[in-house]
């Protein structure tokens, strides 16, 4: 048995899980440069989640040169929850549109115990870190692909 390859993938709404933090890579670059308004971040205490709805560009999409670059609207939340923090973001502004760069896990320094930080890093310096209990995310696309507003595809030269 041979594990699966993007190429043999179909173009279908993403619904992604990771556990460790091999699979948090994965939904790390489909979820890179995905924005969201402020107003769409959630910590649910009760429940120890997390959850984003963020406007993901479909890094994804083979039918690029056919449509033009897309978004679509996915749900990233993060389950094993204890605390949340932020660096470098005004809570206060409303208005604030954020872009996701990356996903990273931060294990705690006892192999044997599963615990760790997830750190959400955001364009402009800004940072979120969900203390959890394990790691836990999941990527699921709720909406039909949309064109992107821009019409172009995010690009990060290199210095």
């Amino acid at each position: 048995m041979t594990d699966a390859r993007f190429e043999d993938g179909r173009e279908a709404p993403l619904n992604l899980g990771a556990l460790d933090p091999e699979d948090l890579k994965v939904i790390s670059a489909l979820a890179q440069d995905a924005i969201f308004p402020i107003t769409e971040m959630r910590w649910l205490p009760a429940r120890r989640r997390f959850a984003l709805l963020i406007n993901r560009f479909r890094w994804e999409d083979r039918g690029r040169d056919r449509h033009g670059a897309e978004r679509v609207q996915s749900l990233l939340y993060f389950d094993n929850v204890l605390r949340v923090s932020s660096q470098g973001i005004d809570r206060n502004d409303k208005d604030m549109i954020l872009s996701l760069l990356a996903l990273d896990w931060e294990p705690s320094e006892d192999p044997e115990d599963p615990s760790g930080a997830l750190l959400l890093t955001l364009a402009g310096d800004g940072a979120l870190r969900l203390t959890c209990e394990a790691l836990g995310a999941t990527l699921r696309d709720v909406t039909r692909p949309y064109k992107a507003p821009s019409r172009h595809v995010p690009h990060h030269p290199v210095d």
